[in-house]
This record gives structure tokens, C-alpha cells and sequence, in this order.
């Protein structure tokens, strides 16, 4: 009686064949890739990537990958493309098409396209002698590796080296053109990602909401400040610059000699503080380490520019 294979021994075999595979392009990485990304570097329009059926799945997420580090990228269905998508596609675009073939009929009209109007054309495939391979201007040669299929016709193996591929296209454009994090918070505002990546600027409390007194007030007069604000605290401040804060916490331990205080007599010095710059998310990290409920913003040279509190990063989601 022979056995037949679990689940998991069928995934961990398509994992080993497509690693391998992923593996191999690793060592021999298509000859062209250098050239591929200085020419995408300087295109001045967008990338065009098209591909049909999976291949059109993953030319959209290569698309959509590059266009969010920063380089302008669309994604055009082939079929559409001849009916009238073609106008998409400029002399300023660079085009990569997908085919692991390379004899995908309906890439037809966009390679004639190219080859009229003399559009750089990229071809991603594992034929080296397709039509496809010879009409391009560079080649991106997948790997000679079966498909994980089984019966080897389900593209698999193929389309994850592809996928790979166009990453490896997107992380080197987007690190050679210096895309940092405030640039990706540029092209993600909405959702978690989003969330984690706002800057304390961006909700911090600035001008007339802010809790300030000097080291003279009085703390009759603080507390009026403190109370009107309403943050449950407040910056004292000389020559524009914080040189301490004072917490509810404060208030508690004098209770006894209070009113009879002025704000420096009471503050706290050397308090922690956040940057304008900094991430929402680190400023959370401080208030949760330190136990407290808000932190007041500085710039490099110490001058006092806003307040966060922790409400705020739950209204923004970072919470």
C-alpha cells in the first residue's frame, strides 16, 4: 500500500521548489538587472508593467510596489491596452512585460507599440529565444526551474520568481533615489501602516493650547493654567526654552505649601521630551515606559513647540 502525502508534505515541497528556485536567481541574478534599474532611475514618465493572466496579477503588485517608494509606475491589462490603453503608454515610459513563455499573444500590440515609437522595453521571462526576449531592448531571465504544480503547467514557481524579481526592482530604485520613511508616509496616510508612521508634528498641540507658565508664576495662577488647558500639565518656560514641567503628581507633593509657590519653585526639571520629527509610535513607547499622559515637543535648539498627549496617539490609532 503506498502512502500518499500529507498537506503539509505537499507545502513544504512547493516551498523547497520555489525556494530553490528564489535561491538559484539569487546566485545568478539576471545579467541586465544594473542596467534595468539606471534606466528606470531615469525615465521621466512612468513604468508601464503588463503581463497576462497571473503574469497580469503580478505585474499590477510590482506596479503598485514601485508607484508607493517612489517610482510612478501603472499597471495596463493587455487586452485593454489594444483596445485603446495604449495612449497610457508614452515615448517618456519605460515598459516591463511579463511572460514566462515569452509567446503571449496578447502582448502583441504593446511590444509593436514599443518598437514604434521607440519606448525602452523590459521583458521579464525563462524563454531566452521568445519573441518576446528578442523585441526587447534589456531581459530579466527567470530561472530554468520547474513549476511547483506538480504536472508543471500551473504557474507557481514562475510567478513567485517574478514577484521576487519586481521587488528586487522596487527596493533598489526606492533605496537609490533615497525614498525614506517620511516620503512612504507620503503615499500610505490611511490604516495602521499609516498610523505608524505619522510623526509627532502632525498632532502634536501648538500656540494658545499649550499649557505655559514661567519660573515666577504663581501657582494660583498655574493652576488656572493647567485647569483651562487641560492636559494635567504644564511647561515652565525661560527665554522660550523648557526648564521644567510641572505634573499633577507635583501638585500632590506640595499640597501643603502650594499656593505659597511660584511654578520654578515646584517643577520637575530635566522632564523627558519628544521631537517634532519623531514617530508618533516612539513618543507612545516613552509615555508607556515613564507612566505618564504627555510629553512636551522641543526643537534641536530646546525651544519649546507643542505638547502630545496620549489621546492623541489613540485618535490617531497608534494606541
Amino acid at each position: 500500500m503506498t502512502d500518499h502525502p500529507t498537506p503539509s508534505d505537499i507545502a513544504r515541497d512547493v516551498l523547497r521548489i520555489e525556494g530553490d528556485a528564489l535561491a538559484q536567481m539569487r546566485e545568478a541574478l539576471p545579467a541586465a538587472f544594473d542596467e534595468v534599474v539606471q534606466l528606470l532611475l531615469s525615465v521621466t514618465g512612468r513604468v508601464i508593467v503588463s503581463g497576462m493572466g497571473k503574469s497580469g496579477h503580478i505585474a499590477h503588485k510590482i506596479a503598485a510596489t514601485m508607484a508607493s517608494t517612489g517610482t510612478p509606475a501603472h499597471a495596463v491589462h493587455p487586452g485593454e491596452a489594444s483596445h485603446g490603453d495604449l495612449g497610457m503608454v508614452t515615448r517618456a515610459d519605460a515598459v516591463i512585460l511579463i511572460s514566462n513563455s515569452g509567446e503571449t499573444r496578447e502582448l502583441a500590440d504593446i511590444i509593436a507599440h514599443t518598437r514604434r515609437f521607440s519606448i525602452p522595453l523590459i521583458a521579464i521571462t525563462r524563454n531566452l529565444t521568445s519573441t518576446l526576449a528578442v523585441q526587447a531592448d534589456h531581459l530579466l531571465l527567470l530561472p530554468d526551474a520547474p513549476e511547483a504544480c506538480g504536472i508543471g503547467m500551473a504557474p507557481t514557481t514562475s510567478t513567485t520568481c517574478t514577484l521576487a524579481l519586481g521587488d528586487a526592482l522596487a527596493v533598489a530604485l526606492m533605496k537609490l533615489r533615497g525614498f525614506e520613511r517620511e516620503n512612504f508616509l507620503v503615499f500610505h496616510p490611511g490604516g495602521t501602516l499609516g498610523a505608524q508612521l505619522l510623526t509627532v508634528n502632525a498632532v502634536m498641540h501648538t500656540g494658545d493650547a499649550l499649557p505655559v507658565v514661567t519660573e515666577e508664576t504663581p501657582m494660583g495662577q498655574t493652576l488656572l493654567e493647567m485647569t483651562a488647558k487641560g492636559f494635567g500639565v504644564a511647561a515652565v518656560v525661560k527665554d522660550g526654552a523648557l526648564s521644567g514641567i510641572i505634573t499633577d503628581g507635583d501638585l500632590r507633593r506640595n499640597l501643603d505649601t502650594l499656593m505659597e509657590r511660584t511654578a520654578g519653585q515646584i517643577a520637575t526639571r530635566n522632564p523627558r521630551t519628544t521631537r517634532p520629527e519623531a514617530l508618533l509610535s516612539e513618543a507612545l513607547g516613552i509615555m508607556n515606559a515613564q507612566k505618564i499622559s504627555a510629553l512636551f515637543v522641543l526643537d534641536g535648539d530646546g525651544a519649546l513647540k507643542g505638547l502630545v498627549h496620549i489621546h492623541d496617539t489613540l485618535r490617531a490609532g497608534v494606541a
